[in-house]
C-alpha cells in the first residue's frame, strides 16, 4: 500500500498565512496550536518574495521572477526580488526546524499550484503566461521539479514528519470558465480544456510520493476534476459551499477523499463575535445528515481549518482562530450527531 493510501492526518490545521513578520513567533504559534497536523506558516506581510506568488517564485527551477507594478514577471536571471523570495523561505524554514525538533506528525507545506501561477505570472510582454500554452507547460515543469527539491529539504530538516504538499489554487476555476482578464482588463483568456488542466495537476503532483491537498477558498470548487486528477484532499471555505456541490462532497467522502474544511472566520470582521463555545461545524454536522452519511466518519473524514489564510486577521484573532479549530475538531470527534 502507497504513503498516500494509508497516511494518518490530523484533526486540524492551518490554511497557511499568519499576520505579522517574526518567523519563529509564527512557527511557535503553528506548532504549538496544531501538535498533530502542524503547517509551514507564510508571512506575507514582509513584503515582496514573502507573498504567495512570490514565495512559489523562489522555488521555480531555472526560470526567475521580478517584481513590476502590475505583479510578478519573468525574467532572464534571478535578480533581487528571487534572491528575497529565497531568502525568506530558508527562514522560515529554519524557525520550522526549531521548532519541529521531534515532531513525527503530518507537516504540511504549501505552493501556489500550476493554474493559479499561470494566472499571475506575466510574460516579458506583460499578459499572463496563461494565455501560452507552451509558457504553461515550461512554468509547469519549473514548479514541478522545485517542489521535488523543496520538499526533500523539509523532510531533511524534520526526518520524522509525515509531508503533505498543499497546492493553492483559488484561480483554478476561473481558468476552466475562461474568466481571467487579460492585462487591459478588456478581454479574458481563452478557458483552458478540463483534460490539459487534470494533466498538468497530475504532473506537478508526481513531484511528491505524499499525499497532496489542493486548496481554494473561491466558490464552486471542481471537486470532481480535483477528485480524477488524484488529490487525496480538498480544502476549502464551507460556508461558499451550495446545494450544486453537495453531490460531489458526498462521492469525495465516499471514495475517501480527505475534506479540509474551512470553517472558522480567516479575519476578526468576518468573526462576528465567534466565542470560543460556539458551535461553528453545526454545519458540518448538518451537511452530513442531509448527505446521508454516516455520522461515525466525521472525524476521519473531515480536516478543520479556518476558511481561508489568516493573513489579514490581527495577531491575537489569529491564534484564537487556530485554537477554535483544534476545539471544533475535537468536537467533531466526541459529537459527531
Amino acid at each position: 500500500m502507497s504513503e498516500k493510501n494509508e497516511f494518518r492526518w490530523g484533526p486540524a490545521t492551518g490554511v497557511g498565512s499568519l499576520p505579522g513578520g517574526d518567523a519563529r513567533e509564527a512557527a511557535r504559534t503553528v506548532t504549538g496550536s496544531f501538535e498533530e497536523f502542524a503547517h509551514l506558516a507564510e508571512l506575507p506581510a514582509r513584503g515582496p518574495g514573502a507573498d504567495m506568488i512570490g514565495r512559489t517564485v523562489g522555488l521555480l527551477v531555472e526560470m526567475y521572477a521580478h517584481v513590476e507594478p502590475s505583479g510578478w514577471r519573468i525574467s532572464d536571471r534571478p535578480g533581487r526580488d528571487t534572491r528575497r523570495a529565497r531568502s525568506w523561505m530558508g527562514e522560515d524554514l529554519d524557525a520550522l526546524e526549531e521548532f519541529t525538533q521531534g515532531y513525527e506528525g503530518p507537516l504540511k507545506v504549501q505552493a501556489v499550484g500550476p493554474w493559479t501561477l499561470a494566472a499571475a505570472l506575466e510574460r516579458r510582454g506583460g499578459e499572463a503566461a496563461l494565455g501560452d500554452p507552451g509558457a504553461c507547460r515550461d512554468l509547469a515543469a519549473s514548479l514541478a521539479e522545485g517542489l521535488r527539491d523543496h520538499l526533500a529539504e523539509v523532510r531533511r530538516r524534520v526526518p520524522g514528519a509525515r509531508v503533505v504538499l498543499q497546492l493553492d489554487e483559488p484561480s483554478l476555476t476561473a481558468v476552466l470558465r475562461g474568466q481571467v482578464r487579460t492585462a487591459s482588463g478588456y478581454r479574458t483568456y481563452r478557458a483552458v480544456d478540463r483534460q490539459v488542466v487534470e494533466s498538468t495537476l497530475r504532473d506537478v503532483m508526481a513531484a511528491t510520493d505524499g499525499p497532496v491537498v489542493v486548496h481554494s477558498c473561491a466558490p464552486d470548487v471542481p471537486f470532481a476534476l480535483l477528485r480524477r486528477a488524484g488529490v487525496q484532499g480538498i480544502s476549502f471555505d464551507f460556508g461558499l459551499l451550495t446545494e450544486r456541490d453537495e453531490e460531489s462532497i458526498g462521492e469525495a467522502v465516499e471514495a475517501g477523499t480527505k475534506l479540509f474544511a474551512g470553517v472558522v472566520p480567516s479575519t476578526d470582521a468576518a468573526s462576528d463575535g465567534l466565542s470560543v463555545g460556539a458551535d461553528i461545524v453545526k454545519g458540518v454536522r448538518t451537511l452530513w445528515r442531509r448527505l446521508g452519511l454516516n455520522p461515525g466518519t466525521l472525524a476521519e473524514s473531515i480536516v478543520i481549518t479556518p476558511t481561508c489564510g489568516l493573513a489579514g486577521a490581527s495577531p491575537a484573532y489569529a491564534r484564537a482562530a487556530l485554537a477554535h479549530c483544534v476545539r471544533a475538531a475535537r468536537s467533531l470527534a466526541d459529537n459527531p450527531e
